[in-house]
């Protein structure tokens, strides 16, 4: 197995986020990194680094318009009088179906509210530095795997499966799984995104609910009491020719190990019928049951079987890091989750 990281990732220090109206303490810190590489050491894992990445590359996902957003927004942000130390949306573009679609501002503030969807993904000076790293490690990754290796991992942080074509939130700005899968369809694949972090995959949904040659699947705490609370329930099956190639699997909070592993064999019926050839594996180990955000309760030897059951499937795998926040236990559950995908 090939681990892929780059430095720049750790770059993204975010002051803190905004829960139930107060700014608390981020728990997408890069600590994290160091407590996912203990985990690559305990298995041997060698690390490479990525090629860079430019914006440009990233528009097989996402929108010209919201990548130039990211590039300029400090410079910008820097110019509002009176302006916070960083952007924060006080104006949002509700979109309603009684309504016409919400117009492009040309203000800044107007953007702030139009890109960021929640209070917890702050866009500071070294934001896109580190998300276009974790893209090139998801990226990187892809490439390898498409070349023939049959798994690859990558560290790659910021996350970014709530990242949709145009927005950032919950700690995404880039969508790197997404990324990953549209760098395998362009090699010819045909990719299953299966997204097992405990928060629902919603901007990866987006970006593929209207396609039918990549199924999303996504195992998480059911969003009707948890982030991201609009979307990822049972009924959102896709749309036009994606109708039928988004699975949602939403789970009761506190789900442990034997009923995970019940909704992980739906979920792999179904790559096994879409007929994938390969799988992106949006790699959450916020799933643990010491997690901060507690919302399952998943063990060290559940992610070894996941992995395990993963692999089961005999399909090359591009595992990509997702949530998974500062425990006594993340470099463990890294290990266990690596170790039965056959690291």
């Amino acid at each position: 197995m090939r681990a892929v990281h780059a430095p720049e990732c750790l770059a993204h220090d975010p002051p803190g986020y905004v829960v139930s109206g107060k700014l608390q303490p981020s728990p997408e810190r890069p600590e994290r990194v160091g407590m996912l590489m203990s985990g690559l050491a305990a298995i041997g894992a060698a690390l490479v680094e990525p090629p860079p990445v430019t914006l440009a590359d990233c528009e097989i996902v996402h929108t010209r318009r919201y990548l130039d957003f990211l590039a300029t927004l400090p410079a910008r942000w820097a110019r509002v009088p009176d302006g916070g130390a960083y952007p924060t949306p006080n104006v949002h573009a509700l979109g309603r179906a009684n309504l016409p679609e919400p117009r492009y501002p040309a203000s800044v503030v107007g953007q702030v509210g139009y890109h960021i969807g929640d209070g917890s993904a702050p866009i500071l000076a070294a934001t896109l530095p580190a998300a276009l790293a974790a893209a090139a490690c998801a990226i990187e990754a892809a490439r390898f795997v498409a070349a023939g290796d049959r798994l690859a991992y990558a560290l790659a942080r910021p996350p970014g499966h709530h990242a949709s074509a145009d927005m950032a939130a919950g700690f995404c700005y880039l969508n790197n799984a997404a990324l990953a899968a549209e760098t395998l369809v362009r090699a010819g694949a045909r990719p299953a995104i299966l997204d097992i972090d405990v928060h629902h995959g919603n901007g990866t949904e987006a970006i593929f609910y209207a396609r039918a040659d990549v199924l999303t699947v996504s195992l998480h705490a059911d969003p009707a009491r948890f982030y991201p609370f609009f979307w990822g329930h049972a009924d959102e099956r896709g749309t036009g020719a994606g109708d039928g190639f988004n699975l949602n699997l939403p789970l009761a909070r506190g789900t442990g190990d034997a009923a995970y592993l019940e909704a992980l064999a739906t979920a792999l019926a179904a790559i096994r019928a879409f007929g994938a050839d390969v799988v992106v594996l949006a790699l959450g180990l916020d799933a643990s049951i010491d997690d901060p955000f507690q919302g399952l309760a998943v063990s060290t030897a559940g992610f070894a079987a996941i992995g395990a059951r993963i692999r089961a499937l005999g399909l090359p795998v591009v595992a990509v890091q997702e949530g998974g926040y500062p425990s006594s236990i993340l470099g463990a559950n890294l290990a266990a989750v690596l170790g039965g995908l056959g690291a």
